[in-house]
């Protein structure tokens, strides 16, 4: 690693840990409706959100029906971003006249965005109207988000409330979450982000004419839309040119700042945080990783806060922290390493010589290799599908971080609200596995973890896994699934497995080597979304109804101590645990073979 690279995580780290803290006490506050001055400021509006809903703000929800209320507020969200896209050629705020979406592609969307996964298998800049990308995409952005977070603070409840039967009032955690959290958050930031020339407009799109002819390469595709390829299976390209330039324009810091603060992913254009209308520099890159992390990080104070012991949210803190700078390291040191084959063919003869200045293809001048390799993990240990450069171009072990960053069901830290609840099932799986060893009945924050408590963890666990691994089993052995795939071999295998594990964790992003936007694909990956967010979120509310209930068990000297060193080393060793032995399979087809090839000279 460079002293650039190393200065660059180092303050990164610091500043995202100095603000976990103050908003993790903010967070705790709002959520416990405790008289501080935003609740009391917008208590007005609060209160007409509530009057014109029907919604008793004083009415609080068991775990089932909590479960129920998310469910149907989710799938009406769906609905909505669903009949915006089929009808948006008839709708205002259209200036390009987009043709409405097809209904795979809008199947595919409307599950994305109410999922938190915001994966696009479209361009943005070429399909979506102002009306779909403002009150579909970016009002999901914020619902999705909150949904996340009070999922989270249901759980922390079943934790610290005893002998309760009400988890919360799902309504009212909705309300709270986006009105005092995200808006403000958001707006904050979008403003930021227009100082330093994002976007933010509804102008139609301008046409250009460039100083220089352009003569480019790009892949020809077949009647069905799908990559051509030659006999060897290689892509078909094509040479084209063109001296005008289309400018496209939009609402787009509006939608950058909550899709990055809520760890939604997507963006505005194609080329995502690649795009220089998205983030035009090092500072708005910077502020772009920062929000990512933002709230997750700050979500294990609120954690510690509302259990009445902060040292539990600090240890949670502490084992996706190591995680987090372990990865990226390995991330940055391959990136910078380079391809060998580039020094032993062409630059540098010499055995074993890495590629000068390391690996550059695909990633873009203005962030250099440093700021990608961290962009990359970052995002990928949330559920943050935005991308500054396409993982694609990776060495085969610095792509092999983001996608093991997803496996290990991105904790690290993890998306809104999902990173912390998905750490919390793996700390109850972790104590329980400490009660097998020592012949003691598991404890966590005083509440007994038992038969239904391992049962609903484990389907929150493995759900993942079991659709990641049938949805490539099937990618793999389709010729639908083969299809949109345009590189042959380990690479290929990757691109398709990092698909579907993008997808059941909700993260979004993708290897940018597979074309996603067909029926398989569109279909096959929506249906994987919709699992992997809801399935999950169902058991962990019953975890937390299920806690709630419990009384609590009083300190003794045999109550293993969770906040600890060794408690950390243990959640840790739970984590990788459970994603090593799952996909390291899947991994030695893709990624690792890969690598071998590559330091073997060969080419394939």
């Amino acid at each position: 690693m460079t002293a650039a690279s190393a200065i660059l995580l180092i303050v990164y780290v610091v500043v995202v840990l100095l603000c976990v803290k103050p908003l993790g006490l903010y967070m705790a506050n709002v959520m416990e409706g405790r008289p501080i001055w935003p609740l009391r400021a917008g208590a007005p509006l609060e209160r007409w959100i509530y009057r014109l809903c029907g919604i008793d703000p004083a009415a609080e929800m068991g775990w089932k029906q909590y479960a129920v209320a998310l469910l149907v507020f989710n799938a009406l969200g769906a609905l909505v971003v669903y009949a915006l896209q089929r009808l948006q050629l008839w709708l205002p705020l259209n200036p390009q006249h987009f043709a409405n979406v097809s209904p795979d592609s809008a199947f595919n969307t409307a599950v994305s965005f109410i999922t938190n996964t915001n994966w696009q298998g479209y361009s943005g800049e070429s399909t979506m109207s102002y009306l779909t990308q403002m009150a579909g995409l970016a009002v999901q952005n914020f619902l999705s988000a909150a949904t996340g977070i009070v999922v989270a603070i249901a759980l922390i409840r079943g934790f610290a409330r005893h002998g309760a039967q009400a988890i919360g009032n799902f309504w009212v955690d909705m309300t709270r979450a986006t009105l005092y959290v995200l808006l403000p958050l958001a707006t904050l930031l979008a403003v930021l982000l227009v100082s330093q020339g994002v976007l933010q407009n509804l102008s139609a799109y301008e046409d250009v004419t460039t100083i220089e002819t352009l003569a480019y390469q790009q892949p020809k595709a077949d009647a069905a839309g799908n990559p051509a390829k030659d006999a060897k299976g290689d892509p078909v390209m094509q040479s084209a040119i063109t001296r005008t330039q289309t400018l496209p324009m939009g609402p787009v810091a509006s939608q950058e700042a909550i899709k990055e603060l809520g760890t939604n992913g997507g963006g505005f254009f194609n080329a995502n945080s690649a795009h220089p209308y998205e983030n035009p520099n090092a500072l708005t890159n910077f502020l772009e990783m920062l929000a990512i992390l933002l709230i997750p990080t700050a979500l294990t104070y609120t954690f510690g806060r509302m259990v009445g012991d902060t040292r539990q949210g600090w240890a949670v803190l502490a084992a996706m922290a190591i995680l987090f700078i372990i990865l990226v390291n390995v991330a940055l040191v391959n990136e910078q390493g380079g391809n060998p084959l580039v020094g032993r063919l062409g630059v540098d003869q010499s055995a074993g010589a890495l590629q000068p200045g390391g690996n550059m293809e695909g990633k873009e001048a203005r962030f250099g290799i440093a700021a990608s390799s961290l962009f990359a993990t970052v995002t990928t240990g949330t559920s943050c599908g935005a991308v500054n450069s396409m993982h694609d171009s990776f060495t085969p072990l610095g792509g092999f971080v983001p996608l093991f960053n997803m496996m290990l069901g991105e904790v690290v830290f993890g998306g809104v609200g999902t990173g912390l609840y998905s750490m919390l099932i793996f700390a109850i799986v972790g104590v329980f596995i400490a009660g097998l060893m020592i012949g003691r009945t598991p404890e966590y924050l005083g509440k007994k973890i038992e038969s239904f408590e391992m049962k609903m963890s484990s389907v929150a666990i493995l759900v993942m896994p079991f659709i990641v691994l049938v949805g490539t089993a099937v990618g793999v052995s389709v010729a639908g699934g083969q299809a949109g795939v345009a590189n042959p071999g380990a690479h290929g295998f990757s691109e398709i497995l990092y698909a579907f594990v993008s997808a059941s964790n909700n993260n979004g992003s993708a290897f940018a080597g597979i074309s996603a936007n067909t029926i398989f694909y569109n279909t096959a990956l929506g249906l994987v979304m919709w699992l992997g967010r809801y399935w999950p979120i169902v058991a962990v509310l019953a975890i937390a109804g299920s806690l709630a209930a419990k009384k609590r068990v009083p300190v003794t000297s045999g109550t293993m101590v969770t906040y600890g060193p060794t408690f950390v080393v243990l959640l840790i060793g739970t984590v990788l645990l459970v994603g090593a032995l799952t996909f390291v399979p899947a991994l030695a087809l893709g990624p690792i073979v890969e690598h071998l090839m590559l330091r073997g000279g060969s080419h394939g």
